[in-house]
């Protein structure tokens, strides 16, 4: 593999007007399409096979006008007075929504005595005949219109319910470019060089443009969820500017040492550039595995992601070498700079050397306290809650969270999360008596405000009733009320709604997150012993892995569900997590830990390759990749955290999650477990059995073969700088 990419490095550095045109090629294309046949995204929320989902199908097939989506008005009186004061243009509002698009059918609040019993609060239905995600882009806008009338008279009015995302919240550019700002003023640092710390931020930025605007192209023909772009973004900038920041950082070393330009350009692409490679192919992987959890969403989300990654992969090996040629001489490190004393081999009063001699000196010491570090951090993952957002989790000021407040402070939190119950009946001899009985059942459940009067659909076969919990649909009582009113039915009962399939995404995942673990605990032991030809690098990188997942659910349940730090970083209510949060977490830190492995480890076992002495591999190894992978982990948090502050009730936790984990695995793992236990270790860490060694193939993720030019096609090829 390096040689292959060193040759391609060789091409694309000799090429280079041809890459970079072909890549603006790409990027301009891709806004083409997306701007004359791209689509919209909307969150389709569907559990194919789940009883949820198998009962709103037959809903959708029995009971048409149910099954589409609904929004849910909250008309509020002013002080002193009653809703009932405005029914003349409360009646004239809903006659116009009747009348906007796809609306299949409005609910008058006198009529379906939702009034709040002090008067002031009334809750009026608007459905759909399409579910949210085929709701067409103006359809919510004409229904809010439609009661300006009533908000002139002095009505107040919120508009929420099924119809409305989980969420208003949309991530803001501004938090993003300060993730940028301070990504660039750590490569600044790194590199003590403009033009060296604006070459990953610029590749970056063409790589992920390019991502967004293919996925908006896709978004054309396939439904996308509104978080997978913001997903991609947030990881295509981070990956982009790390993989490109190895890359660079490599380049200006050798040339530090006086190899020439275009030399180290390839050569830079056959070593950094393979672990690269190497390092994106189990962020892919991981991301790619998502589809073994059967939720279309999630999937989609996954492999938007993965494409992310894919690209940054690709601008990587192929646009940088070729900006690296047209950079030329001005990345060379001037003589007696810091990087030149670096490559000489003066950096014994480095940070990173410091650190090192630091954690090896006492190894056992420094990995028991890690390892008991992140034990307590992980400690509050076991109260880890998940569920579906819903609007009590969006931004205090939107209309949604608005809507959703002043229905549970009326009406009970219930309402904002009604169940709907059907019943097949076909061994019934009088069907509506045992609709009707089976209402009066279930309204005695307990956990159960009311429930709505029996429909029998055309055939008389299936009821379906709507119910109203006591508590609200994030509520633990809710889940047990879904199972009860099962219970309660029988067989020939199906339960659906927000609370119903978030019970039913949570055992879909908490049966598929073993086997999804147990994958990429597998591919992670399989590559890295690939890799270092050793079974104590790949043991200890999962083993460490595990704990910094364990760690960073932890801090999650200690922000989001304890509240601690809470406000400082927005977040507008505690409580469960977005179900998905935990897998995303495991598929993308996994990739990212993998890199950070490689990157360190594998100049440890370069070193150790030409010296053969297990310490002063390690030290020695740390003290050239440490600040590299510092750098990169900085701007992965900085990245990560940008999208914290603005992001929507969905991105907000996994951003969250991403950043800790990151700080975790990078600072505590990577620099400091690994060189402890590579040091405890010795010699033994890098052994493999020979007939294990003799089965697994070589794919020279150091570069070796380049250190040792043994064919023509490794020589220096020379190419005429500009």
């Amino acid at each position: 593999m390096a040689a292959l990419l060193y040759r391609l490095g060789v091409w694309t550095c000799r090429h280079r007007r041809t890459v970079l045109v072909a890549w603006l090629a790409v990027l301009v294309a891709a806004g083409t399409l997306a701007a004359t046949a791209g689509g919209s995204y909307s969150d389709d929320f569907t559990i194919p096979g789940s009883r949820a989902q198998q009962t709103l199908d037959t809903v959708a097939e029995q009971f048409p006008a149910s099954s589409g989506a609904s929004a849910q008005v909250v008309l509020v009186a002013p002080a002193g007075h009653e809703v009932a004061e405005h029914k003349a243009v409360i009646a004239q509002s809903l006659a116009a929504a009747a009348k906007a698009p796809q609306v299949a059918g409005v609910v008058d609040p006198f009529t379906a005595k939702t009034v709040s019993p002090d008067g002031r609060v009334a809750l009026a239905y608007v459905d759909y005949d399409e579910d949210r995600a085929h709701l067409a882009d103006g359809s919510l806008q004409a229904l809010e219109e439609v009661f300006r009338p009533a908000r002139e008279a002095g009505l107040r009015v919120e508009v929420g319910g099924s119809a409305y995302g989980d969420s208003s919240g949309e991530s803001g550019h501004g938090a993003e470019a300060a993730g940028l700002l301070i990504a660039l003023v750590v490569l600044v640092i790194t590199f003590g060089s403009l033009v060296a710390a604006g070459l990953p931020l610029l590749t970056a930025l063409l790589g992920v443009g390019a991502t967004v605007t293919g996925l908006a192209t896709v978004a054309g023909t396939l439904t996308l969820p509104t978080t997978a772009p913001a997903l991609a973004l947030m990881l295509g900038l981070a990956v982009g500017i790390d993989y490109a920041l190895f890359i660079v950082a490599r380049h200006r070393s050798q040339l530090a040492s006086g190899m020439p330009v275009a030399e180290s350009a390839a050569r830079a692409i056959g070593t950094a550039g393979t672990a690269v490679v190497f390092a994106g192919l189990t962020v892919v992987i991981a991301l790619a595995g998502l589809t073994v959890v059967r939720i279309p969403f999630l999937t989609a989300m996954g492999l938007a992601a993965a494409a992310a990654v894919i690209v940054a992969v690709l601008v990587a090996v192929t646009l940088i070498p070729a900006v690296l040629g047209f950079a030329g001489h001005r990345l060379r490190p001037k003589p007696g700079s810091r990087a030149v004393r670096r490559e000489a081999g003066d950096g014994q009063r480095t940070m990173g050397a410091r650190w090192v001699r630091l954690v090896t000196r006492r190894p056992l010491v420094t990995t028991l306290a890690v390892v008991a570090a992140l034990g307590v951090m992980a400690v509050p993952a076991a109260g880890l809650r998940l569920a579906l957002t819903d609007h009590g989790s969006a931004p205090a000021a939107s209309t949604q969270r608005q809507a959703y407040d002043l229905t549970a402070a009326a009406f009970g939190p219930g309402f904002n999360g009604p169940l709907l119950v059907l019943a097949d009946l076909r061994n019934e001899a009088d069907k509506p008596a045992a609709a009707t009985a089976l209402a009066g059942r279930l309204g005695a459940v307990d956990g159960v405000t009311a429930t709505g009067s029996p429909q029998l659909s055309t055939d008389g076969r299936y009821a379906l009733l709507t119910v109203i919990p006591e508590t609200g649909p994030q509520d633990e009582r809710t889940e047990q009320l879904v199972a009860d009113l099962e219970a309660e039915g029988g067989a020939s009962v199906g339960v659906t709604g927000v609370t119903a399939f978030g019970i039913d995404i949570s055992e879909l995942l908490s049966a598929s997150l073993v086997p999804f673990a147990l994958v990429v605990v597998g591919l992670a032991v399989l590559l890295l012993m690939v890799a270092f030809r050793s079974l104590v690098v790949p043991l200890k990188a999962t083993l460490g892995f595990l704990l910094s997942v364990g760690a960073t659910l932890g801090a999650v349940v200690a922000v989001f569900q304890w509240g601690w730090l809470a406000d400082l970083i927005g977040v507008s209510r505690t409580g469960p997590v977005i179900s998905f949060m935990p897998i995303i977490l495991m598929a993308v830190l996994f990739g990212l830990a993998m890199d950070y492995e490689v990157f360190l480890v594998s100049r440890m076992h370069e070193e150790y390759a030409r010296s053969g002495d297990p310490q002063r591999a390690v030290i020695r190894g740390f003290r050239a990749s440490a600040r590299v992978v510092a750098a990169a982990a900085l701007i992965m948090i900085s990245v990560f955290a940008s999208f914290i502050p603005n992001g929507d009730a969905t991105l907000k936790p996994i951003a969250f999650a991403l950043a800790v984990g990151v700080l975790l695995d990078a600072f505590l793992i990577r620099m400091t477990l690994v060189p402890a236990v590579l040091a405890l270790t010795r010699h033994g860490a890098w052994w493999l059995p020979r007939w294990l060694d003799r089965m697994l193939p070589n794919l020279d993720v150091e570069g070796a073969q380049l250190s040792r030019p043994t064919h023509e096609e490794h020589a220096p090829v020379p190419v005429r700088m500009v």
